[in-house]
């Protein structure tokens, strides 16, 4: 068997990165995904793109400052669906953590559906401790183009990044 290893960086997702990122969601989500980069420029988010060398996506996912005060809650994180359990999960949320930590944030929080245990998984191996569980619910879009909602419980996560 072969290694093969691949230098990934981290950088701001643009608006221009969208048409590559069609695995990452639906149109719906897309065009959601492109209002957060709109709150990006001014502050109140950080959205993220993964990029291997030829800089495109890989891997997507914000930071809202907005969500709990002193905390930069993760949200919408993504993997290319044939390069999970790779390490870029790993990589995505260590880049988030210190957009955090410039900021001079100390804690980072995010929630996975209860429905996805090898999420909650990573994070848990990654530092985050289970604190809460709330309801929660968005537009899906189908195949079809047709919009239903997407009804869940999810588990609050914590990291002290002090």
């Amino acid at each position: 068997m072969t290694d093969i290893v691949v230098r990934l960086t981290a950088r701001d997702l643009t608006h221009a990165d969208l048409a590559s990122c069609g695995w990452a969601g639906s149109a719906t989500h897309l065009a959601s995904v492109a209002r957060q980069l709109e709150r990006a420029r001014t502050g109140a988010v950080d959205y993220l793109a993964v990029c291997a060398a030829a800089g495109i996506p890989v891997a997507k996912g914000g930071v809202d400052y907005e969500t709990k005060e002193g905390a930069g809650t993760l949200w919408q994180l993504a993997v290319h669906p044939a390069l999970q359990s790779c390490g870029i999960g790993t990589f995505l949320v260590g880049a988030a953590e210190r957009r955090i930590r410039d900021r001079g944030l100390r804690h980072a929080e995010l929630a996975v559906e209860e429905s996805n245990p090898r999420a909650r998984a990573l994070y848990e191996r990654l530092g985050y401790v289970a604190y809460d569980r709330r309801p929660d619910a968005w537009d899906v879009q189908a195949p079809d183009g047709s919009i239903r909602r997407h009804e869940t419980v999810c588990t609050v996560l914590r990291k002290d990044l002090g």
